[in-house]
C-alpha cells in the first residue's frame, strides 16, 4: 500500500523566534500530522519488557492508527496494522496478551503475529485469482535501541540508532546507571487526559524556563520543610546562572542536563513516605555498595524527549499519544532496573517515586497547556513566541557535539518546529508493507 498526498507549505507559520497559533488550533494540520509525523519519522511504539515472552503483544497506537506491536517465536519484535484487509475491521481487541495468530471476528480471516494471512473459511469461493500472499496486514518498519522499539512507515530513513544520534549516547548514559542492570516497564501506567494539544506536552518537556514559576508551591514547600538544596530547588530564582543545560539532539531530539546541580541524588531527594525502613534493608544488604544504589532510587536530572513521543524524565516514561486537536493522552510508566546484585527494595522505592512529581507536579503542567489550549484560541493574537537567548550569544557548541545553551533557552522549541516543518512538508513517504 503506498499513500501520496500533496504537499502544503508551512514555513509562513513558522519564523525565526515566533510560531503561528493555528499550529495547535487548526484540525486540518492535526489530521496532517498524525499521518506525516506519527510513522512519517522512527516513532516510539513500546518497550521490550512490555511484551517478554515469545507470542507476546501489546496494542497501541500511532497518530490515529491502531497497532498491535508483537514478538513473534524467534524474539523479532513487529509492528502492525490492526486493521483487517478483509472488511477493515479491527483484529486485535485487547491491550495486551500471548498469541500466535489474530483472528478477525467479523469472518474469521486470521494472520499470524508476523502479519501473514493464513487462513480464510470457504476460501474457494474467492476463485482462482485469489492470493493470500498479497493481503496480509499491513506492517510497519521496525527496529529497537536497547529496548525500546520503534516503527516507521518511511524506507528512506537511516537505521534507528543513526537516526537518534546523540541521543543513543544518551539512553546509554541513563540506561548504564547501575551497570548490567535491565531496565522493566512495570505493569500500570499514570494515565492523564490532557484538553490540549499534543505539542504543549513536547514543548514543555525541554522547557527548564517554567519549572520555578509553574511548580513554585511545591518547591518552596519542600524547601521550606526540608531546607536548600533538595530535589529541583536549583530551579528557583535566575536559572541562568545555574548549571543546567538544554541540547539540540538532532532530528527533533531535545535534553535538559540537571546533573551538574546533584552531587548525591539520594542526600538531595525530598523525603519519601517510609523510606528509612528501605534504606536500612538496602545498607544491611549492600554495604558499601548502597550509596551508589539509593542514587539510582531517584531522577537521573535527565530530560530526554525523543520526537515526536517519547519523553524520559528523571527515571520515569512518557508516551504521549495525540486524540484530537485539542486532546492529548499522557502516559507515565515508572521504571525498574532489575540486576541479582539490586536488591527489591530499589525498586519498591522507585515506585514509590510515582507518588512525587507525577501526583504534585503534573497537575500544574497540566493546568497549565489547557490553559494555554484556550488562549491560542484568540484569533487576534497570532504568535507563539519561541526565541528565548536566539540572539544572546550565550549558545555553544556543547558535549557529544550539540547545540547548547542555558537552561531558559528556547533553543529546544525551534529545533522542534525544524523537524517538524521537515516532516510535515516531505508529504507521506508511507509504506505499509
Amino acid at each position: 500500500m503506498s499513500i501520496q498526498t500533496s504537499s502544503p507549505h508551512f514555513d509562513h507559520l513558522i519564523e525565526a523566534g515566533r510560531v503561528h497559533r493555528t499550529l495547535y488550533t487548526d484540525g486540518d494540520i492535526f489530521d496532517l500530522e498524525m499521518s506525516r509525523i506519527f510513522g512519517g519519522t522512527w516513532t516510539f511504539l513500546a518497550h521490550a519488557s512490555e511484551l517478554p515472552k515469545p507470542n507476546d503483544f501489546v496494542r497501541k497506537r500511532l497518530g490515529k492508527r491502531p497497532v498491535i506491536v508483537t514478538r513473534d517465536r524467534d524474539g523479532n519484535f513487529h509492528g502492525l496494522l490492526n486493521r483487517c484487509t478483509h472488511r477493515g475491521a479491527t483484529i486485535c481487541r485487547h491491550d495486551e496478551g500471548n498469541a500466535r495468530r489474530f483472528t478477525c471476528p467479523y469472518h474469521n480471516w486470521s494472520f499470524t503475529n508476523t502479519g501473514d494471512l493464513a487462513a480464510v473459511p470457504i476460501e474457494d469461493g474467492y476463485g482462482p485469482a485469489f492470493d493470500k500472499q498479497e493481503l496480509g496486514l499491513g506492517k510497519l518498519r521496525v527496529e529497537s535501541y536497547r529496548g525500546f522499539i520503534f516503527g516507521t512507515f518511511n524506507t528512506e530513513l537511516p537505521d534507528l540508532k543513526t537516526h537518534l544520534g546523540p541521543s543513543a549516547a544518551l539512553l546509554d548514559e541513563w540506561l548504564d546507571r547501575w551497570p548490567g542492570a535491565e531496565l522493566q516497564l512495570r505493569r500500570g501506567q499514570t494515565k492523564f487526559s490532557c484538553a490540549g494539544n499534543w505539542k504543549l506536552i513536547y514543548d514543555n518537556a525541554a522547557d527548564g524556563y517554567h519549572p520555578g514559576y509553574s511548580h513554585a508551591s511545591l518547591l518552596r514547600m519542600r524547601k521550606d520543610r526540608y531546607g536548600g538544596g533538595v530535589d529541583m530547588q536549583w530551579a528557583l530564582g535566575n536559572v541562568d546562572e545555574g548549571l543546567q543545560t538544554v541540547s539540540d539532539c538532532g532530528n527533533g531530539g531535545t535534553f535538559i542536563d540537571q546533573r551538574a546541580e546533584i552531587k548525591r541524588f539520594w542526600d538531595q531527594s525530598a523525603p519519601m513516605p517510609g523510606e528509612s525502613a528501605y534504606e536500612r534493608v538496602i545498607k544491611e544488604k549492600l554495604g558499601d555498595k548502597a550509596d551508589a544504589a539509593l542514587d539510582v532510587v531517584m531522577g537521573s536530572g535527565m530530560n530526554l524527549n525523543i520526537f515526536p513521543n517519547l519523553l524520559i524524565i528523571g527515571n520515569q516514561i512518557q508516551v504521549i499519544e495525540p486524540q484530537s486537536v485539542n486532546k492529548t493522552h499522557i502516559n507515565w510508566y515508572a521504571t525498574a532496573l532489575v540486576a541479582d546484585d539490586l536488591p527489591d527494595e530499589v525498586n519498591s522505592l522507585r515506585m514509590r517515586l510515582q507518588e512525587d512529581f507525577p501526583s504534585f507536579g503534573e497537575p500544574d503542567d497540566l493546568a497549565n497547556f489547557e490553559e494555554c489550549q484556550i488562549g491560542l484560541e484568540i484569533e487576534e493574537v497570532e504568535w507563539v513566541q519561541t526565541g528565548r537567548h536566539l540572539d544572546t550569544g550565550k549558545e555553544y557548541i556543547g558535549a557529544k557535539g550539540m547545540l547548547s545553551g542555558p537552561v531558559s533557552d528556547e533553543l529546544p522549541l525551534r529545533v522542534f518546529w525544524k523537524e517538524w516543518l521537515k516532516r510535515i512538508e516531505q508529504g507521506n513517504l508511507g509504506v505499509a508493507k
